[in-house]
C-alpha cells in the first residue's frame, strides 16, 4: 500500500516550484490532491501532471491571504471530500526591499499577508476538517531565512520566522487531537521564485548560483524534489511521533558559523 493511498491532501502554492514537486511526489504515492494557487494557468498544468501520475485531483484558485476566499475554500473542500488528512502550507512570496528604514511598508505587508497570514488562515479554516478523522498532518513551508537574517529582506525574515513559531503553536494546540504540525526550512532551491529574484541560470543568475554553491557544504543549490521528499515524510505516518519540529533542507548552510575555505578556497 502506498503511503498516501486514500489520503486527502491540500497543497497551497501548488502551481510551480516546491508546491508542484510536492504534488507530483504525493501523486506518485497515491494521494487524493486539492491543489491551491492564484495562478490558474500553471495550476492546471500542475494538476494535469499529477493526474498523469495517477492522482485524483481538484483545483482551487484562491488567494490564501484573503480570509473570505480561504473560508470559501474550506467549505468547498468539505463539500467535495468531507474532510482532509494533510495540509501543506507552501504558498509564499519574496522580494528584496532594502534596509529596514528604506523597506516599503506595502511590500512588508504583502509578504506577511501571503507567507504568514496565509499560513494562519489556511490552518484556521482547514484544521477543523481533520477533526472527524481523528488525525492529521500539517506541513508549513518556512525557510532558512526564518532561522537567520538576509540583507535587505526583513519582511521575508519576519514572515518565515513567524511561520516557524506558528508551527510550534499549532503543534501545541492540536497534539491532543492527534494532529501534528511541522515546518520545513529550505535553503536556496532552483525554483521560478529564485529565477524571479536573481535571474535564471544564465549570465544574469550565474554569479548568484556560484556564490551560493561556495557557502553550501554540498556545493550546489537544492532541487524542488528534494524538499518534496521531506514534506512527504512529515505528512505521512512515517513521522507519526514528530511534531513541533523544524527541518532544514539547505545542503548544510546552517551547519556552520564560519565558512572558512568555503569562501576563500
Amino acid at each position: 500500500m502506498k503511503r498516501f493511498e486514500n489520503r486527502r491532501v491540500i497543497i497551497t502554492g501548488a502551481a510551480t516550484g516546491i508546491g508542484r514537486a510536492t504534488a507530483q511526489r504525493l501523486a506518485s504515492e497515491g494521494a487524493i490532491l486539492g491543489l491551491v494557487d492564484v495562478n490558474q494557468k500553471d495550476l492546471e498544468t500542475a494538476a494535469q501532471a499529477a493526474r498523469d501520475a495517477g492522482a485524483d485531483v481538484e483545483t482551487f484558485v484562491v488567494d490564501v491571504a484573503d480570509e473570505e476566499s480561504v473560508r470559501g475554500l474550506a467549505q468547498q473542500v468539505s463539500d467535495v471530500w468531507g474532510g482532509i488528512d494533510a495540509l501543506v502550507n507552501n504558498a509564499g512570496v519574496d522580494n528584496k526591499g532594502g534596509k529596514v528604514h528604506e523597506y516599503p511598508t506595502e511590500l512588508f505587508d504583502k509578504i506577511i499577508a501571503v507567507d504568514l497570514r496565509g499560513t494562519f488562515l489556511m490552518t484556521k479554516y482547514l484544521v477543523p476538517l481533520m477533526f472527524d478523522a481523528g488525525h492529521g498532518a500539517i506541513v508549513n513551508m518556512a525557510s532558512f531565512s526564518g532561522l537567520a537574517a538576509d540583507a535587505d529582506r526583513s519582511g521575508y525574515n519576519a514572515a518565515k520566522g513567524g511561520v516557524v513559531n506558528f508551527t510550534r503553536a499549532t503543534a501545541t494546540d492540536y497534539g491532543s487531537r492527534n494532529i501534528r504540525a511541522n515546518a520545513v526550512c529550505p535553503g536556496t532551491i532552483e525554483t521560478p521564485l529564485v529565477d524571479e529574484l536573481v535571474g535564471s541560470a544564465d549570465a544574469e543568475g550565474k554569479s548568484f548560483r556560484e556564490q551560493q554553491a561556495r557557502v553550501t557544504p554540498l556545493e550546489r543549490l537544492g532541487k524542488p524534489e528534494e524538499v518534496a521528499a521531506v514534506v512527504a515524510f512529515l505528512a505521512s505516518d512515517d513521522s507519526s511521533f514528530v511534531t513541533g519540529e523544524t527541518i532544514t533542507v539547505d545542503g548544510g548552510v546552517m551547519a556552520f558559523t564560519w565558512p572558512a575555505s568555503a569562501l576563500t578556497g
